[in-house]
């Protein structure tokens, strides 16, 4: 019987796991933007068609109507849902506008609180991860592995 030794793969550079991390959550956060527009598409849709799930909530202080609600929830999910597309291409601009849609899903939520409580609570976290995801994910695309700026050709 004879051994085999084979060698010990190289160790890869800092700077491509880096770069692996940074895509894979760029597709993170496509991909939750994606299925938050979607399900933001769908509460829209829910509340213009004055949906029962909805709580009725007298008195607050930044009362709209459902109908309003539905409105923004539906035109958020839709602008969701096509900056999810441009972050599957890695476009710099889709990961600007993502997580300024984001932050306007958050206050969104936030300010329809009282009509569905629980799932503006979900929506929330939600976002809070893609704001996060983007805002993280994206450093090694723009400045290389020593934080020098990354030149790109497009």
């Amino acid at each position: 019987m004879t051994a085999t030794h084979s060698r010990p793969a190289p160790p890869r550079p800092a700077h491509t796991m880096r770069q692996g991390w940074a895509a894979g959550l760029t597709v993170f956060a496509a991909v939750m933007l994606f299925l938050a527009g979607l399900l933001s598409l769908f509460r829209g849709i829910m509340a213009i068609a004055e949906d029962d799930v909805f709580v009725t909530t007298p008195h607050y202080v930044f009362e709209f109507d459902l109908t309003g609600w539905g409105w923004i929830h539906l035109a958020l999910g839709i602008v969701a849902m096509v900056i999810s597309a441009g972050l599957f291409r890695a476009a710099l601009w889709a990961r600007v506008t993502g997580v300024a849609v984001a932050g306007l899903v958050i206050i969104a939520n936030f300010l329809s609180l009282p009509y569905y409580p629980v799932w503006s609570v979900v929506m929330i976290t939600i976002s809070g991860f893609i704001v996060w995801a983007l805002c993280v994910g994206g450093r090694d695309a723009l400045y290389g592995p020593g934080g020098e700026r990354a030149s790109r050709q497009e």
